[in-house]
């Protein structure tokens, strides 16, 4: 088979989405029955091509990015102008099966304009999918009609999670979704048994993200505020990069003088977990996911999880955490309490984060996307 995906955002660009996609191009790249090419963007003007492994490429357009991990409109403009002429070169000079697209917009729009030439498949990743993101509110608005075209005409659409589908379904109900969810390397990210029972006086807490609005890191730290006044010892991890950032070190810095938070930035994943080995709980007050990279990766290090009920949870909190349904400070700060007071509890739900992290494996998201493929040309 020879495949086309599409990705506005992939490392170092971006978030999980990125992350997902480098994950299956590494089980991919095992494969000697498929090859790929890959559309995305870079940091800087020019077009570049990378050999990925011996059947995919990567071939990167790139824009005049500011951040990162936040995209301007005028950057988006300018990449769906530059990357445009790319995918029409691509698919006019190479014969391709079928186009695989993450997100369902801008990458949706350049599947949908081939539409007679490929069939296409959409892997809906979140952003795309019109709710509560209150930054998106004008282009939900403003491509609304855009977004229902591009999903009507695709052979399949993906969601990441079984809220992410439900929430894509209210947005427009005439069209079939299907569920394959985010996976995790239970091999880099693991437990380590001795840390299971917490030791120290010190309550260790992370929270990993793009510092957006949709993440509520304000209630985090104001949850923290509340269990210092309590006479508690806690220390807080924000690990994500976000054009919030600024505020809320400044936030941080009114309500906690005693340095109980610390604003770690951008990690490199190979740091990633030794962090999160080094912490005792994972804590979230998201209004809004997919499903969760990040607490994926906290399950398998054996850390339970505290978060704000959201999409995309269910399939992840079982035994292994708590989904607070009072959406508040003080509800995150109570959850926090019950588990760090109850050694027996939070050894259990460790226990239960890692095995249930299991059922989430990278090999088994890309076979479920191979036999869709297959599915599609057959």
């Amino acid at each position: 088979m020879n495949i086309l995906m599409l990705n506005y955002e992939f490392p170092p660009i971006g978030g999980g989405a990125g992350k997902v996609h480098l994950n299956m191009l590494r089980e991919f790249s095992k494969r000697n029955d498929l090859s790929i090419d890959v559309l995305t963007s870079a940091p800087q003007p020019g077009n570049y091509i990378i050999d990925f492994s011996n059947n995919i490429k990567i071939h990167k357009v790139g824009v005049h990015k500011k951040n990162l991990h936040y995209w301007r409109r005028i950057e988006i403009l300018e990449w769906i102008i530059k990357a445009g002429h790319y995918y029409r070169n691509l698919i006019e000079h190479k014969k391709y099966d079928l186009v695989h697209s993450f997100f369902g917009f801008p990458t949706g729009w350049f599947c949908y304009r081939s539409r007679n030439k490929l069939p296409y498949i959409i892997s809906l990743r979140g952003s795309d999918v019109p709710g509560q993101n209150l930054r998106f509110i004008f282009e939900y608005k403003l491509l609304g009609i855009v977004f229902k075209v591009i999903w009507k005409e695709a052979s399949a659409l993906i969601a990441c999670s079984e809220g992410l589908k439900q929430r894509a379904l209210k947005f427009y109900s005439q069209v079939k979704i299907d569920v394959i969810p985010n996976g995790v390397d239970i091999e880099k990210f693991h437990s380590v048994p001795e840390n299971m029972a917490k030791k120290s006086d010190i309550i260790r807490l992370v929270t990993v993200g793009r510092l957006s609005i949709t993440k509520r890191v304000d209630i985090l730290i104001d949850a923290v505020k509340i269990l210092i006044e309590q006479g508690k010892k806690v220390k807080l991890l924000i690990v994500g990069g976000g054009f919030l950032k600024g505020s809320l070190e400044k936030l941080a810095a009114q309500k906690n003088p005693a340095n109980s938070i610390e604003f770690k930035g951008i990690v490199d994943s190979e740091q990633m977990p030794q962090l999160y080995q080094n912490s005792d709980l994972y804590v979230s007050a998201t209004m809004q996911e997919g499903m969760s990279n990040a607490m994926l990766e906290a399950m398998a290090s054996g850390l339970p999880i505290i978060t704000t009920q959201c999409e995309g949870i269910d399939e992840l909190i079982k035994d292994n955490g708590i989904i607070v349904k009072q959406e508040t400070a003080d509800g995150i700060a109570k959850a926090i309490l019950e588990l760090v007071t109850n050694t027996g509890k939070l050894e259990a739900m460790s226990r239960a984060a890692r095995k249930h992290s299991e059922n989430f494996t990278w090999a088994s998201v890309s076979q479920e996307y191979l036999k869709l493929y297959q599915k599609i040309l057959s």
